[in-house]
């Protein structure tokens, strides 16, 4: 078995009512703990690599990874390209075999974003590869992506049927409230499920993409902060919104703080107890066991994709 799209991902999603997971990775460890659980739950899985985690890695290193994840597990896995911003990156990214790409326009004018996403479909539909395209934008720091409280916005729905029917994209991200990083919210979190409403009404059994969807868990933001850390008022996009989003029209759920959270913390608890070891082995291998265990949970008790491969 080689890569997947998500075409039939998401068909499944949308008929069952569960959300698939989408989870960046940038090293091995991450690659083998997020790997590793869904195997022990059955469940499929898209592993997403950013533009920073690409130059970071190497193109042909997080390659082999992912193939070495599919000959392990057996399960159908999709490698995507999280918040492409060109077309030259995402036209890398699809010769390089990845079998979904994003285009993230939606910085540009409506027209702009309309016209880019269509020239990067265009190219790879031809190829077997599938887009998700971005409506809104999202706060938050996240790579390459930084927007700020001001210049976000939530996705209009008046514009969905135009922009899906004129582009071809297969699967759309949206702002309703979430945003990247580990400060989500000011205040008692609030997700607009009236937007994601309108959205579903305007776009029947179309895939909807929700990002900047870590939960923030407290569990690792006290190990860091308890090891020299300072992050004072962390807070994520509650689990039970999430699973409600889950059980509407959203497929897909973007996962990556979450993820760096546990690592970190794990590693800094580590270090913290062990001073004197410097052996990769002993601290990246109980860091990979909590990215592990965080995965399996995300699956199970928010996404509901278990069972699912």
């Amino acid at each position: 078995m080689g890569l997947v799209t998500t075409t039939e991902m998401f068909k499944k999603a949308y008929e069952g009512g569960y959300a698939i997971g989408a989870f960046n990775v940038n090293n091995m460890e991450i690659v083998q703990g997020i790997t590793e659980a869904a195997k022990e739950v059955n469940a499929p899985l898209i592993l997403q690599v950013s533009s920073g985690a690409r130059k970071y890695a190497n193109h042909t290193y997080l390659m082999k990874l992912v193939e070495a994840a599919i000959i392990e597990t057996g399960l159908p896995i999709a490698l995507h390209l999280d918040h492409g911003d060109t077309f030259e990156l995402c036209k890398s990214c699809i010769d390089g075999g990845f079998s979904s790409v994003m285009i993230d326009g939606s910085h540009h004018s409506f027209e702009d974003n309309m016209a880019l996403t269509k020239q990067v479909v265009d190219y790879a539909h031809e190829r077997g590869v599938v887009v998700e395209g971005e409506l809104g934008q999202l706060a938050g720091v996240e790579d390459d992506v930084n927007v700020s409280d001001e210049d976000a916005k939530y996705t209009d729905p008046a514009q969905v049927e135009e922009f899906v029917s004129k582009t071809g994209v297969d699967s759309l991200a949206i702002a309703i409230g979430t945003s990247h990083g580990a400060f989500k919210f000011k205040g008692e979190p609030k997700l607009r499920f009236d937007i994601l409403e309108k959205i579903e009404e305007r776009l029947p059994n179309f895939p909807i993409v929700l990002h900047g969807a870590s939960s923030v868990i407290p569990k690792y933001v006290d190990l860091i902060n308890a090891y020299g850390g300072d992050m004072p008022g962390a807070q994520g996009v509650p689990e039970e919104m999430l699973r409600r989003a889950a059980s509407m029209a959203v497929c897909k759920i973007n996962i990556d703080s979450d993820l760096r959270l546990a690592m970190t913390g794990t590693i800094r608890e580590y270090f913290a107890l062990n001073p004197s070891h410097f052996d990769p082995r002993q601290y990246l291998a109980p860091a990979r066991a909590a990215i592990k265990e965080l995965v399996k949970d995300k699956i199970v008790n928010v996404l509901g994709c278990n069972d699912k491969a």
